[in-house]
């Protein structure tokens, strides 16, 4: 799918599939992230967002490679929470934006990954 061009919106899991794929790692975490009220700051707005998650692993934001875009940070601990490759044609996020917890907080990714496969 990378290879072919195709927009690709990870969300949660797919977020972990997507860095494995462009060739980062991922590392257990010492306390998952579950629940619906983790705060979420989208680094590209300076904005938080109110997130729903459920998962035990993060991406090594060390390990990511040249031209992929931390977006994403938890202001829980820290970790990564989002990334997007715009060569690829490709982002995703840690967190589940379609539990609406926020409850609207996230909605723009649906319209950012519409877009894209308009373009």
């Amino acid at each position: 799918m990378l290879a072919a061009g195709k927009p690709i919106f990870g969300i949660c899991l797919g977020h972990q599939l997507l860095a494995l794929a462009l060739g980062a790692r991922t590392y257990k975490l010492a306390r998952g992230h579950r629940g619906a009220n983790q705060p979420v700051k989208d680094l590209t707005t300076g904005k938080v967002e109110i997130t729903s998650q459920n998962h035990g692993f993060a991406v090594d934001e060390s390990t990511l490679p040249e031209g992929v875009i931390i977006t994403h940070k938890s202001l829980f601990d820290g970790t990564n929470e989002g990334i997007a490759a715009p060569a690829q044609r490709a982002f995703s996020v840690q967190y589940h934006p379609e539990a609406s917890p926020g409850p609207t907080d996230s909605s723009y990714l649906f319209r950012r990954f519409v877009a894209m496969m308009e373009g």
